[in-house]
Order: C-alpha cells, then sequence, then structure tokens
C-alpha cells in the first residue's frame, strides 16, 4: 500500500462537529479526509436548519445554521484536505499492517485513524400521528423547514416542547403573519432564555395542548383542531402551514457492524474520546460518556480532544498536549 494513499485522520461526518474536527486535525499538520453521506456539507444544520437561528456557539450571540456552515467551510481553507460527499461508509475493519480500511459504497479508503462524527446517524422524524395526516405532508404540513419564505406573510402553527420548536417560533415571527406555539406541556424542555423570548414576544404560545384533528381537502390543510390535556377544552386555528417538531428517531445504520461499544444508538467514549478500538474516536451527539451534553459547543470541544489523541495514537513520541493555538500562523501558508 502506497503511503501516500493511507491518510492520518480520516473523518467519517461532515456536519459542524466533523468540519471543526478536520480543521483542528489541521493545525496538527495531519493529513485530512472528511466523508459525508450527504452531498453537502454542514450535516443535519444544512439539510433539516439552514436558517435556524443557533444561540449556543461561543463567540457569536446568535447566527443562522447556513451561516455556521459557511464560516467553518472559510476556516477549513486554510488546509488542503479531502473531501468525499455522498459516499457512505459501510464497513471499518483493522488491516494486518495496523491502518484501517474503510469500504463505502463508491470507493476504498484508508487511515492510520479515525474519528467518527456521524452526530445522531441516520434519522427520520416522529410524525403526526393523527388519521389522514400524510395527506397534507406533501403540501402545508412539514416535519422540516427549509426555506423559510414560504412562510411570508403566513398563519403558521408550530407543535413541540424542545429547541427546535422554540427556535423556530423565533425565526419565523420575524416573516409570518402569525406564529403559535403549542405544546402539550406547559413547561418547555428547551433552554430557559429562548423559552423566555418567545414567551415576550408576538408568537401566541398555547399550553397544554395537543393536535387531535386536521381538516382541508386535498391540496392542503386548512385547519387544526386542538384539545386541551386532561380536559373536553378544544381550539380550533386556521393555518396555512402546520410545522411539527417532535424530534427525530435515529439509528447507527452500518455503524452498529464496526464492532464498537454502543449504548442506546451512541458510541461509548472515554475522557480521550477513544472508542472501544484502538485508534477509533468519536466526538459529537453520537459520543456518549456519563454526564454528557449534548450541544454544538460540546462537539467542537471534543473535537481537539479526539484529534490530539489520535496524533498521540500514530506519533507515541509526541505530545498529546499541542502548542496554544494562540502562537500558531496558518494564514500565510
Amino acid at each position: 500500500m502506497s503511503e501516500e494513499k493511507i491518510y492520518d485522520i480520516t473523518v467519517i461526518g461532515g456536519g459542524p462537529v466533523g468540519m471543526f474536527t478536520a480543521f483542528y486535525a489541521g493545525l496538527r499538520n495531519a493529513k485530512v479526509k472528511i466523508i459525508e453521506t450527504l452531498p453537502v456539507l454542514g450535516g443535519q444544520v444544512s439539510l433539516l436548519y439552514p436558517d435556524k437561528t443557533i444561540y449556543d456557539v461561543a463567540g457569536f450571540p446568535r447566527i443562522k445554521g447556513t451561516d455556521l456552515i459557511e464560516q467553518l467551510e472559510d476556516q477549513m481553507e486554510a488546509f488542503d484536505q479531502t473531501i468525499c460527499l455522498e459516499e457512505e461508509v459501510l464497513t471499518v475493519t483493522k488491516t494486518e499492517a495496523g491502518y484501517f480500511e474503510l469500504k463505502t459504497n463508491k470507493d476504498t479508503h484508508y487511515s492510520k485513524t479515525v474519528i467518527v462524527t456521524v452526530g445522531k446517524g441516520a434519522f427520520i422524524p416522529r410524525k403526526l400521528k393523527i388519521p389522514g395526516a400524510e395527506i397534507y405532508e406533501t403540501t402545508n404540513l412539514h416535519y422540516l423547514v427549509s426555506n423559510i419564505e414560504q412562510y411570508r406573510n403566513k398563519k403558521v402553527a408550530i407543535c413541540g416542547g424542545g429547541d427546535s420548536a422554540v427556535d423556530w417560533a423565533l425565526t419565523l415571527k420575524e416573516v409570518a403573519e402569525k406564529v403559535y406555539l403549542v405544546h402539550r406541556r406547559d413547561k418547555f424542555r428547551a433552554h430557559e432564555y429562548p423559552v423566555s423570548l418567545v414567551k415576550n414576544s408576538s408568537v401566541e404560545v398555547l399550553t397544554p395542548y395537543v393536535p387531535t384533528s386536521l381538516s382541508g381537502d386535498r391540496d392542503a390543510l386548512e385547519t387544526v383542531t386542538f384539545t386541551k390535556v386532561k380536559s373536553d377544552e378544544s381550539l380550533t386555528l386556521d393555518v396555512d402551514y402546520f410545522v411539527v417538531n417532535y424530534g427525530f428517531t435515529s439509528t447507527l445504520g452500518p455503524v452498529k457492524n464496526w464492532g464498537l461499544n454502543t449504548l442506546k444508538q451512541e458510541i461509548v467514549v472515554n475522557p480521550k474520546m477513544e472508542t472501544s478500538v484502538a485508534g477509533i474516536y468519536a466526538a459529537g451527539d453520537i459520543a456518549t460518556y456519563e454526564g454528557k451534553i449534548k450541544l454544538i459547543a460540546t462537539g467542537f470541544g471534543e473535537a481537539p480532544t479526539a484529534v490530539n489523541h489520535a496524533i498521540h495514537y500514530i506519533h507515541p513520541e509526541m505530545h498529546t498536549q499541542p502548542a496554544q493555538s494562540t502562537s500558531l500562523d496558518f494564514t500565510n501558508g
């Protein structure tokens, strides 16, 4: 095997954490490759939340998903890295020579170490369990928000109590004629600050209600009826769009066959971000350990840990603790 074909670090997953992992590996002069199943970098942010405002990235009081991905791409451009899009890694095996062979649906790749940053894996939205709901899924019943402009000057009802529902309510209130946020509990699961913002905004918050029936013709949903929890009280809203944010179900897909120790669809790691297979690391939402908090910011912190220990795995004589980034100048290379 030619040494030119063997990379130092292969990052599986090109979402925000994978992108930052690749950038940071570049800081360590590693030869890096990213393999991503989607046709673009950015992962779930690019696919599901391009117009969503993100509040928990250090240095940005607020930033849109598309802008965050653009910033990460600009950051990565400092280094000449190989990016393979629309490739799904099917198997990861260790060769007798000690490096990893990664077979995808298109090619075979070789790497000294692997860092898995596939987020929550393959995912599908949790759908509305109301008879006839599927009729409107191709028109104005949405589980994802992909184009914010289609909601301009429209009446939009959003169902859900997590960060996505609250963040979309805050985002759409700037373009929609009217936004309702409906949740089955009085208390939201989302972060307290955006919840306080939405409660003090033009968004009409309705709790505790659950959707119980839909009405409209075959072309579009026109009204949604909600029933108050533990009550016969109900209300009906005229809507142009109904956005349901009940979260997603995820699956590890081929990852579950790579011989890694997993727990509840996640890869178990130690404080070094090491998996149960020497030379394979994980970071971001796919990685789990006691006390883990799932935020993009957390994944950004885990990435340098994984990279530095991967570098030490390749070069045991090198210190795990690198030079401070403030002492480096890679802008004039």
